[in-house]
């Protein structure tokens, strides 16, 4: 919808005369997009066809010699600008994805701020892509190393955190000089067409960043994968999925950056304040409704604390309103869809029938105003076991299951038995045991008697099948660069 500085509206026509490309095709279907909390449907979008995205693709693709010739202080200030515009809009960025995602507005605005960080953090690390010399056991022999741009980036970004990935993806890649086309989630492309106006007025040339919107989303990934001119895919979503697009990008040896899914844990010793511990991990695992990869899925709790942490954790989660995220005080907003009410409902059910024990919540809510969106009851699950779903499966909303441990070697145990590996909790006052917690976890970020150790300045990623990479930090910029050698004969 955004192809080479062109806004494309419903008929295949253009609203900014940026480009003289006569191939962006025609396209007279839109897509609904809808309020997750109210049912009403808050805007519609162009469903781009093939033809199009193969446009944003070459557009990219010709901008990329001109855009990675730019100094690295041209890119930052582009990126700078549009660190800028985003804090002025902040508000209003905000509004529009609490209407399109959910979320609570103060939660709205924090994402807004946290994906402002990247743009700002990647604005100075793109002065700072080193080269270096290595010496040669030749006298007439000279080595320079210098690393590159890779090239044109495809992008996929998910609904949970609509702006926040945008920035995320975008900000390092146009800091190391490549260039993307972007593809958001269906559920939430007003948030990617709000970001791209801010590209836009940032002053990005035509051609650097691209947007395409897709209500059938395989065609496009399966062209991303494949199609000879990216030569990189960066993609945040589920683990099938993006398994599935790894293989699809391995026999044309394209780069790949995968953030999946989680299940993690957060183990709960007996050496800490149970009161303090449930606080935290409340407030973790209810954020953004629990649609976040790296919510606690999985809490364990040390046998002789577990009476006071329930406690506490039952009598917060109960205090928990929901509701309209844009109502004051609401802390649980819907969930994104009724499919995503019928895996949290099936998870909760399978638990019961198995032994579990329910502490709060446990049904999805349709009164108060709600009956029109999709909410599901703050929940708190207790005795939970190995042979149920919520133990083994991605839960991906609003329940908390405890699990009661006894020794730190069969808690570890227990945290490591899952093919995920993003992000693990430990609560302790032992020092000792923190690094051991820390050193035995196979999970790719720690949060040790901390439950937000995310930054744009840290490096966020996972292990096993959580995927591939890492996004922020210094680590960011590396996924999209390439190292090339010169060997020199010096005459002598």
């Amino acid at each position: 919808m955004y192809i080479d500085g062109v806004w494309l509206d419903n008929t295949g026509g253009d609203s900014t005369a940026h480009s003289s490309d006569n191939s962006l095709g025609n396209s007279t279907s839109n897509f609904p997009v809808f309020n997750p909390a109210t049912g009403e449907q808050i805007g519609s979008v162009l469903d781009n066809t093939p033809e199009q995205v193969e446009s944003a693709i070459q557009a990219a693709a010709r901008a990329f010699k001109s855009w990675s010739a730019t100094t690295a202080y041209e890119r930052s200030a582009c990126l700078y600008k549009a660190y800028q515009l985003m804090l002025e809009q902040k508000p209003q960025l905000a509004e529009l994805m609490t209407r399109e995602q959910g979320k609570p507005l103060k939660a709205a605005l924090n994402e807004v701020q946290y994906g402002a960080d990247f743009l700002l953090w990647y604005a100075e690390e793109a002065k700072r892509v080193y080269g270096e010399s290595i010496p040669s056991a030749r006298k007439d022999q000279r080595f320079w190393v210098n690393q590159v741009p890779v090239g044109v980036v495809a992008a996929i970004t998910p609904w949970n955190y609509p702006i926040s990935m945008i920035t995320r993806k975008i900000a390092p890649a146009i800091a190391a000089g490549c260039t993307m086309v972007l593809k958001p989630a269906e559920s939430t492309p007003l948030c990617a067409i709000a970001m791209f106006k801010i590209f836009e007025q940032a002053g990005f040339p035509p051609g650097v960043l691209n947007l395409v919107t897709v209500s059938q989303p395989a065609a496009t990934g399966e062209l991303f994968c494949t199609h000879h001119a990216v030569r990189k895919l960066t993609f945040t979503g589920s683990t099938p999925v993006g398994k599935h697009l790894a293989t699809l990008a391995a026999p044309h040896l394209k780069r790949v950056s995968m953030e999946l899914g989680g299940h993690a844990p957060a183990v709960v010793f007996n050496d800490c304040d149970p009161v303090h511990a449930a606080k935290g991990l409340s407030l973790v695992k209810f954020l953004n409704t629990g649609q976040a990869c790296i919510s606690p899925n999985r809490i364990f709790v040390q046998r002789d604390v577990a009476e006071p942490f329930l406690a506490e954790l039952t009598k917060r989660v109960k205090g928990m309103q929901a509701g309209n995220g844009m109502e004051p005080n609401v802390r649980i907003g819907p969930l994104i869809n009724q499919a995503a009410i019928d895996k949290v409902s099936a998870q909760v059910m399978d638990a019961i029938e198995k032994g579990a024990t329910l502490l709060c919540g446990g049904e999805p809510l349709t009164l108060d105003g709600m009956e029109k969106g999709h909410f599901y009851s703050p929940t708190v699950l207790s005795n939970i076991t190995p042979e149920m779903k919520i133990y083994r499966e991605e839960t991906f909303g609003p329940v908390a299951p405890v699990i009661i441990f006894d020794s730190e070697e069969e808690v570890l145990e227990m945290a490591n038995d899952t093919h995920y590996g993003l992000a693990a909790y430990v609560y302790t006052e032992n020092l000792s045991r923190s690094i051991r917690m820390y050193e035995g976890l196979n999970f790719g970020i720690i949060g040790i008697n901390d439950i937000n150790p995310t930054s744009a300045a840290a490096p966020f990623g996972g292990m096993n099948s959580s995927g591939l990479g890492r996004e922020g930090a210094k680590e960011g910029i590396l996924e999209y660069l390439e190292t090339k050698l010169g060997g020199i004969a010096v005459s002598l």
